[in-house]
């Protein structure tokens, strides 16, 4: 099943509730929120004032929320997020010293966690144990803080190693990539592991109408 993360930060933000309505009625859609510092990453995005609306808002839909954190201290979000309903919380691999403690906290109050992984991080450093605890990882397949990235290419060869080990440990993490993916590059990533993708500008910069069969065309 392949799920798609329509990336917030390329909406509409003075029409916001519109995009997220003209995604009703598409199957395994996520909500995907970009929380950048302007420490970790040169761009500042959603606060929590925004972030707890649009929690509001997904209760009453079927899509659920993706929260990425491009962020110096993920620590602080952890709790000051937890009500505002979202599903997935990932941080940066980079950012954390405990990692398995910063996990382990983290699912008391999110029922996904994820792991992410600059372009230049080796998926190597994750070792085989937290590889088996966490939900998600997110490789980036640009360097992250702002939309309409292109695509660096050699994420495809990190991708297949990460899914060999994935399937070495048999473990169940989902892998998603965020960064310039469009129907050009889906196909490759799909037949490497990846069952779940961020696209931002791809989806955003075109008519609302069009939003499913851009959803479609990444499945497809």
């Amino acid at each position: 099943m392949i799920t798609i993360a329509p990336s917030l930060l390329s909406a509409d933000w003075m029409n916001l509730k519109q995009d997220l309505d003209a995604f009703d009625g598409i199957q395994d859609i996520w909500f995907h929120l970009d929380i950048m510092d302007s420490h970790f990453v040169p761009n500042l995005t959603f606060g929590h004032a925004l972030v707890e609306q649009i929690g509001k808002y997904s209760k009453n839909s079927p899509h659920k929320l993706d929260a990425h954190f491009m962020v110096t201290n993920p620590d602080f979000y952890l709790e000051t997020f937890k009500n505002y309903n979202i599903h997935n919380f990932t941080f940066h691999w980079e950012t954390v010293i405990h990692h398995d403690r910063f996990i382990n906290y983290a699912k008391q109050f999110y029922p996904s966690v994820g792991i992410s992984l600059n372009p230049s991080t080796s998926v190597d450093l994750i070792p085989d144990y937290l590889l088996k605890e966490v939900d998600l990882v997110l490789l980036m397949s640009v360097n992250p803080g702002f939309s309409g990235q292109k695509y660096i290419a050699s994420t495809l060869e990190k991708l297949e190693h990460l899914n060999n080990r994935k399937k070495k440990l048999n473990a169940k993490f989902t892998i998603q990539v965020d960064g310039g993916v469009n129907d050009k590059n889906v196909k490759d990533l799909i037949n490497k592991g990846a069952t779940n993708f961020v696209a931002g500008n791809y989806i955003f910069s075109k008519a609302r109408n069009e939003f499913k069969q851009l959803v479609e065309s990444l499945r497809s």
